[in-house]
């Protein structure tokens, strides 16, 4: 939960600094977000969600 919750903050972040920065209008930022909360909706949620788990236990276990 608090990965998840990190992600959907740092993809926010990211959204709003593409759309202040003129990279993306709010058209298509309005189109990915609700693409997005239908996809989390959908029979691939957990494939992806099992999949982004294994990419932060993978970050979480590399030692700098």
């Amino acid at each position: 939960m608090a990965i998840s919750l990190s992600v959907v903050l740092l993809l926010a972040i990211i959204l709003v600094v593409l759309m202040r920065g003129g990279n993306i209008k709010a058209g298509p930022a309005i189109v990915a977000v609700l693409f997005g909360f239908f996809l989390a909706s959908t029979g691939m949620a957990p494939s992806i969600q099992r999949f982004l788990d294994s990419i932060a236990q993978t970050i979480n276990s590399i030692n700098f």
